[in-house]
């Protein structure tokens, strides 16, 4: 049976930095969860270090710039790596060649300087998704492009591996869902973000430019809300793990309610993580 930790301090003094997720733990999509941002600006005060790792597409820069707008202080971490930062690398390889982008229009932030061309599928090297066209549509409606892309043989490469995300009350589909998709159908596909390591090394790399040495495993923890990203990237990187159960696994674990801690450990333990508790919301 895992513990529900009332408050963050109870632990923090346990580990030196943090690697802490972003869209459901330290906002929802609209607005910021106070009690998680001032639990981190404490920590830093304390001594700690955070690195907010996020799965979005967009570049840090940008990512840093809507935290300003939901006025989450920049005090309460040290550094944010994206997705988009470290997917930048691999779309790099597609310098000067037609590439077919699947996303919103302010997603291309994450191509600036690369010099790709943008092509209609039928003339691309690769198609680079960074979110679904239109946020609420559904996957179904991309099954004839899936078809076209897996007949041309072409790489997919995917900014965001989350398949879903909360925005406010709502759940919507993400990149990851439609790569996921692709992949099922036998398409290659090719994702840096979390649960992956290059993410995770990336923020590693932080770090240790931060604390000038390289970062103790032992004393790192992650936080997140997401089984198929946080806790597996975690367990990827031998990295202790506190889950934050009150967002996209809200419904199934009743967290607003009778709050099942034997449906927690079930979820969590397909994915190996170190388990060392779970919060409702981090605080």
């Amino acid at each position: 049976m895992t513990k529900l930790i009332n408050k963050f301090s109870d632990i923090s003094d346990n580990y030196e930095a943090l690697i802490c997720d972003i869209w459901g733990v330290v906002h929802n999509g609209i607005r910021a969860n106070r009690e998680a941002v001032n639990a981190l600006i404490n920590y830093r005060k304390s001594g700690g270090r955070v690195i907010l790792v996020t799965n979005a597409s967009r570049t840090s820069p940008y990512i840093q710039k809507m935290l300003d707008k939901m006025n989450i202080e920049r005090s309460a971490y040290d550094n944010i790596v994206s997705s988009g930062d470290v997917t930048r690398k691999f779309v790099a390889q597609y310098a000067n060649k037609p590439v077919h982008h699947v996303g919103p229009a302010y997603d291309e932030v994450v191509f600036d300087g690369l010099n790709v061309i943008f092509a209609d599928e039928k003339k691309a090297q690769a198609i680079i998704v960074t979110g679904l066209d239109n946020d609420y549509d559904d996957l179904k409606l991309y099954d004839e492009r899936l078809k076209l892309w897996l007949k041309r043989k072409l790489p997919l490469i995917c900014t965001n591996p989350d398949k879903i995300v909360e925005i406010g009350d709502k759940i919507i589909y993400c990149a990851g869902a439609l790569a996921d998709k692709y992949a099922q159908m036998g398409g290659e596909v090719l994702m840096a973000g979390k649960p992956n390591r290059a993410i995770y090394r990336e923020a590693f790399s932080e770090l240790a430019k931060i604390m000038g040495r390289s970062p103790d495993k032992e004393k790192i923890l992650a936080i997140g809300d997401s089984v198929r990203t946080d806790a597996r990237g975690a367990a990827n990187m031998g990295i202790d793990f506190l889950f934050i159960a009150g967002s996209i696994h809200a419904k199934e674990l009743d967290a607003f309610g009778n709050i099942d801690e034997q449906k927690i450990c079930s979820l969590i333990g397909p994915s190996k993580a170190n388990l060392i508790g779970f919060q409702v919301n981090l605080e």
